[in-house]
């Protein structure tokens, strides 16, 4: 068989080597570094993190990051290794001789690292997928940023394509719906089903990011392909960091609010979260969990990410046809 020359390239956003505050302060010294993550005058923002942010926080995730951490390392990076080889099968499946790896944004394994194995298999058509349905300047964006900065240092580049978003595809839509409807049927259909996506500044949206209108046209999506009444769901935003103002409204003060106002069962999904990882399995099925029962909630569900569902590697195969139909006969 002859060997592919065309390839795809799934990048996520990362986590630390271990769950440990020496392997946090170097990934989270990456991950906060970056200007698509935090915006401010580097004047301004660097000291903030080198002296007050590196000396506290690597603590605290590394607590959060051991109470999800598995005998074969961080969830994000092994949900990531499944689907790369589960789109590898899929795409062979179709007849389409393309080659699938994996990186991450922050970490490893890094862009560079996968590039140079690209490289090294004579790949000169590159698909990147960002593994992120929704598109944003801090996640997207930053994709196409790290992208670039690897092929700086690297002699003829492939031709390149990139993935923006795919917050409205009916492969999407459909498997959202299919998972949440598999978990109603194993558990019940709780009062709430609450949306939650990883929050920006609300400044970013004023400037241009069209994130949270993406964010409310996959909810609504979804909701009408339910026959979810306007009282049964709700969109929220969640891990929210420093003191500006962020997308509301707050994932947490919404929990609490429905557990307080006598909502005796809620289900969430994270639709934004290709893989699950720790702002979906410790911030939202470990702390808002407790949050919610805690305040008088009585059931909690988290409905997983999709993850290496076959209906979500059948979306994935599906982008990438989209996008390399004139490369591959």
């Amino acid at each position: 068989m002859t060997s592919p020359t065309a390839a795809v390239l799934l990048i996520n956003l990362g986590s630390p080597d271990a769950p440990t505050r020496q392997a946090l302060r170097p990934y989270l010294s990456e991950f906060l570094s970056d200007p698509r993550v935090v915006d401010l005058p580097r004047w301004k923002w660097l000291p903030i993190l080198h002296g007050i942010v590196l000396n506290t926080r690597p603590q605290r995730s590394a607590h959060a990051y051991q109470q999800i951490w598995q005998e074969d390392g961080a969830p994000l990076i092994t949900i990531s290794a499944r689907q790369t080889v589960a789109l590898r099968h899929a795409l062979a499946a179709r007849g389409q001789h393309i080659a699938v790896e994996y990186a991450m944004r922050y970490g490893r394994p890094g862009i560079g690292d996968a590039l140079q194995r690209l490289a090294t298999a004579n790949i000169d058509k590159l698909l990147v997928i960002p593994m992120y349905p929704q598109y944003s300047d801090a996640t997207t964006a930053s994709v196409f940023d790290g992208v670039a900065q690897a092929l700086t240092k690297r002699r003829g580049i492939p031709e390149l394509r990139f993935v923006r978003d795919w917050h409205r595809h009916p492969a999407y839509i459909n498997a959202l719906t299919a998972s949440i409807r598999r978990h109603f049927l194993a558990h019940g259909q709780a009062e709430k089903l609450l949306f939650s996506y990883h929050g920006v500044p609300e400044r970013y949206v004023r400037e241009g990011d069209p994130y949270r209108q993406q964010c409310e046209a996959t909810t609504a999506a979804v909701a009408q392909a339910l026959n979810l009444p306007a009282e049964r769901y709700q969109l929220v935003y969640q891990s929210r960091f420093g003191k500006e103002t962020w997308l509301q409204p707050y994932a947490d003060e919404t929990i609490r609010a429905l557990a307080e106002a006598c909502c005796d069962s809620v289900s969430v999904i994270c639709p934004g979260f290709t893989a699950d990882c720790l702002e979906t399995l410790e911030e939202m099925a470990m702390t808002n969990r407790d949050l919610f029962l805690q305040h008088g909630g009585k059931h909690y569900d988290y409905i997983p990410a999709l993850n290496d569902d076959p209906a979500h590697i059948a979306l994935l195969a599906d982008l990438v046809a989209q996008h390399t139909r004139d490369w591959v006969r």
